[in-house]
């Protein structure tokens, strides 16, 4: 009886891997980052949080740069990873950008998202999110995934959103393209 479950392994694999042939449903070719559409600059996006040492990250806070926003969550390793690329593209473009983290959490974890900024020692403001913001609604309506970056542009608006874990490297690069796009619409 053994040895007859023994060789049947190999076929009951075979038809695991085939998935019932055509009607597999297979996820779209993920575009680049830099390459993804950024949405119509609509209008400001008016927001304000309050950040865990007690002051304001908010539209006003954040005016007069490109602004990247990350959307995390502690209990999230790739979370943890956008964490840290954003310290690097604060750490190399601070004073041209602002960075800010933006944790999906209810208040009761505040404890353990301290603990989360001290630990990976995140030198820009982190703030946690209201209710609206956790459930993707509220100023960022649909931004409910964790990672998640927003990039704003220096008035506000919303310039680029990206949902997943995206590197500091590819954070330049749209950075870059959207000054470029600034530079060519202020001529």
């Amino acid at each position: 009886m053994r040895s007859l479950a023994l060789a049947c392994l190999p076929l009951a694999l075979l038809a695991i891997g085939c998935g019932g042939g055509g009607d597999a449903v297979r996820e779209p070719a993920a575009a680049s980052p830099v390459e993804a559409e950024a949405p119509a600059r609509g209008p400001v996006r008016s927001f304000s949080y309050e950040t865990l040492d007690g002051r304001e990250l908010s539209t006003a806070s954040l005016a007069g740069r490109f602004s990247v926003i990350g959307f995390v969550a502690t209990y999230d390793v790739a979370s943890q990873a956008e964490a840290r690329f954003l310290a690097g593209l604060f750490r190399d473009h601070t004073p041209r950008i602002n960075a800010a983290l933006l944790v999906l959490e209810a208040s009761e974890n505040r404890p353990l998202v301290e603990a989360f900024v001290a630990t990976l020692k995140l030198p820009y403001p982190v703030a946690l999110a209201d209710a609206a913001t956790i459930a993707g609604e509220g100023p960022f309506a649909g931004l409910h995934h964790v990672p998640s970056v927003v990039i704003l542009d220096p008035e506000g608006k919303e310039a680029f959103r990206h949902v997943g874990l995206i590197t500091q490297e590819s954070l330049e690069e749209v950075l870059r393209r959207l000054e470029r796009e600034g530079a060519r619409t202020a001529r």
